[in-house]
């Protein structure tokens, strides 16, 4: 069982930026993302990065997003630029032991945390 640890999150105006860090348990090396949720909306991926580095980004988040893994430490950050409204939401940290993609969005989950980003 993996527990995954999120922190960072929180309110910010449109333009700003947040950090967002996951920590796993155990020593296991895991494909991790984040997802994120808005209310009324399916939860989506937005940034995975697989064990060996390889990245991936919603095309939303292109260029004003970036996730790193400290594979020592075990964690995940995703650093946001150039929030925008809409990237207002829950957002979830994954780890699997396949990649992560737009069909399969992680087998572990970590609680959530709230971005708002205020126009």
């Amino acid at each position: 069982q993996v527990q995954l640890r999120e922190s960072g999150g929180g309110l910010v105006q449109a333009g700003g930026s947040l950090r967002l860090s996951c920590a796993a348990s155990g020593s296991g090396r895991y494909a991790m993302g984040w997802s994120r949720q808005a209310p009324g909306k399916q939860r989506e991926l937005v940034a995975a990065i697989t064990r060996d580095g390889n990245t991936y980004y919603a095309d939303s988040v292109k260029g004003r997003f970036t996730i790193s893994r400290d594979n020592p430490k075990n964690t995940v950050s995703l650093q946001m630029n150039s929030l925008k409204p809409e990237d207002t939401a829950v957002y979830y940290c994954s780890a699997d032991f396949v990649p992560i993609t737009t069909t399969r969005l992680g087998y572990y989950w970590g609680q959530g945390t709230q971005v708002t980003v205020s126009s």
